[in-house]
């Protein structure tokens, strides 16, 4: 541990002695300048905008509302149930005892001696799955990118938001359930799983064995870019603001001085690998997300004279034609799409490298767990901050559309993302700047060292599981915590976008070949419910 400290350290004081000598120009500003030129190239050259392009988003709503029908509604018959997995209402189905009456012989006709007990695979408890999962998606999309979206499309952007909430409850059950069936244990223990591995192992079952290893190399390297930027860099990139908001702070190294301090402490964090993470997202996600919550209802309710006006102008202006600053109808269904896709992550596969780590027997077990994240994510938290906001601007405090570029006026200052809502709280909550703060801050980290742990599981796939790797990219990793902490939001965001939308490609290859082994666990798990409570 001490030598990953030092390592750390021998990263960023390159920063602290640049700072000194560049405050002229500023290692904000010269940090964005640097990173400007690669967000560019990353958004535009390779991916050729795929972020803004409608395509990847009907790729994944159609795709969600595919694996809805196909399923029977999953997102509403299993949601129950979902939650009572999670409660442990059938750990005895999931991790079944074998009784002494049975003799030599389990139930099912193997020998004591000679079983493989699938039900020690893993590492964390479907609670600890879904928390760490939760805490991955359950970022500053949820107050930044809620912000966004209603700033570029107005309050009918947050009618599509839910819809891609609800449908992506799918597309999530389907890439955990395939996550947690083709995962990899190894002598240790210790699990390795996520699309990398049911691309390469489902597609070689199918014989498509070439197309599975590119499919997989793709998705890892796309995985590793959604690390650093959306799971990293734009979290900490809001993070900044909203700190440097309530500090006052207008130093031109201000950012890149906040992200060295978010990079150490996340750096003790993930030292330890899943079982830390688990132990502190277990922790940190609850207590953050009621805390959000609470402050929501508290405006909400302060205000109910307006929530069903605000509600009418969700559904109406989602099919008003007149164009808000997007375009039109089509406009503010893409930006509501794609802003719940960055939120939620539904269809990206990201999630799946969490909850491939569960202790589990069934892996449809983990599927349904898991289809509650978007709508935790997407259906309850970010429409409560869209509620917030809507009510907020009720009198008109800034124009909807604002500049274009998700930048509004208020009062006569520019303000975008998480700042939009800072603004929203504080009309309405005391001091709530430190509240908005602390919740941004813990989303943030949060959110950071669980893609760590997913950017992690895509590198070891690429370059192996040695130590020095490992190493490589948690350096890299708290590095981009800096970057992402120092540059402007454009930048950041594109780069964000680009990596986690072409993360869906390579990851719907591999949906769309095995969705039918799902079908077959689902059934499998449903019937051992069954024949225990039988």
């Amino acid at each position: 541990m001490n030598k990953y400290l030092l390592s750390i350290f021998a990263l960023i004081f390159p920063f602290l002695t640049f700072a000194q000598e560049t405050e002229e120009k500023g290692l904000d500003q010269r940090i964005d300048e640097g990173f400007q030129p690669v967000s560019d190239f990353f958004s535009n050259v390779i991916f050729f905008e795929i972020a803004d392009t409608p395509f990847v988003l009907l790729l994944l709503v159609g795709s969600a509302a595919f694996f809805t029908i196909y399923f029977g509604f999953p997102n509403i018959r299993y949601f129950w149930k979902a939650i009572n997995v999670v409660r442990g209402k059938y750990d005895d189905v999931d991790h079944p005892v074998v009784e002494p009456a049975y003799g030599d012989v389990t139930p099912g006709g193997d020998a004591i001696e000679t079983i493989r007990d699938e039900s020690k695979e893993g590492e964390v408890s479907h609670f600890q799955a879904l928390a760490t999962a939760v805490s991955g998606t359950v970022g500053n999309g949820n107050i930044a990118g809620v912000a966004l979206a209603i700033a570029l499309g107005g309050p009918g952007a947050t009618f599509w938001m839910i819809v891609c909430g609800l449908l992506g409850m799918s597309t999530k059950f389907v890439e955990c359930t395939l996550g947690v069936q083709y995962r990899d244990v190894d002598d240790e223990g210790t699990v390795y799983g996520g699309p990398m591995y049911y691309i390469t192992k489902g597609l070689k079952e199918k014989g498509f064995a070439t197309l599975g290893k590119i499919a997989a190399v793709f998705f890892a390297i796309f995985c590793i870019g959604g690390s650093f930027g959306g799971g990293n860099a734009a979290q900490s990139n809001q993070a900044t603001v909203v700190l440097k908001e309530l500090m006052g702070w207008e130093s031109t190294s201000a950012g890149a001085i906040i992200g060295l301090v978010m990079a150490i402490l996340v750096g003790i964090i993930i030292i330890g690998g899943i079982k830390r993470i688990a132990s502190v997202t277990e922790k940190i996600v609850p207590f953050m997300a009621v805390l959000y919550v609470v402050a929501c209802l508290y405006i909400i309710f302060s205000n109910f004279s307006f929530v069903d006006d605000a509600f009418g102008l969700i559904f109406t202006e989602a099919f008003n034609p007149r164009a808000i600053g997007v375009g039109g109808v089509i406009g503010v269904l893409l930006v509501g799409f794609q802003r719940a896709a960055f939120s939620n992550e539904a269809g990206a596969g990201s999630a799946s490298i969490a909850h491939s780590a569960v202790k589990t027997k069934y892996s449809a077990s983990e599927g349904l767990v898991a289809l509650l994240e978007p709508f935790i994510d997407t259906v309850v938290i970010c429409t409560m901050t869209a509620l917030v906001i809507i009510i907020f601007n009720t009198g008109g405090i800034f124009e909807y559309g604002g500049d274009g570029t998700g930048g509004v006026l208020i009062d006569g200052m520019r303000y975008e993302g998480a700042g939009i809502t800072s603004q929203a709280f504080a009309e309405y909550i005391p001091y709530s700047n430190i509240f908005l703060t602390v919740a941004v801050v813990l989303f943030a980290v949060s959110t950071m060292i669980s893609w760590s742990y997913y950017g992690l599981q895509s590198w070891k796939f690429l370059f192996g599981r040695g130590r020095t790797a490992d190493l490589v990219y948690k350096l890299l990793f708290l590095l981009f915590i800096i970057i992402g902490a120092a540059a402007s939001m454009n930048s950041i965001w594109a780069f964000s976008d680009a990596m986690i939308f072409a993360m869906v490609f390579p990851n719907m290859i591999g949906l769309y070949f095995l969705f039918p082994v799902v079908k077959k666990q689902l059934r499998r798990y449903l019937d051992a419910i069954k024949e225990a409570r039988a």
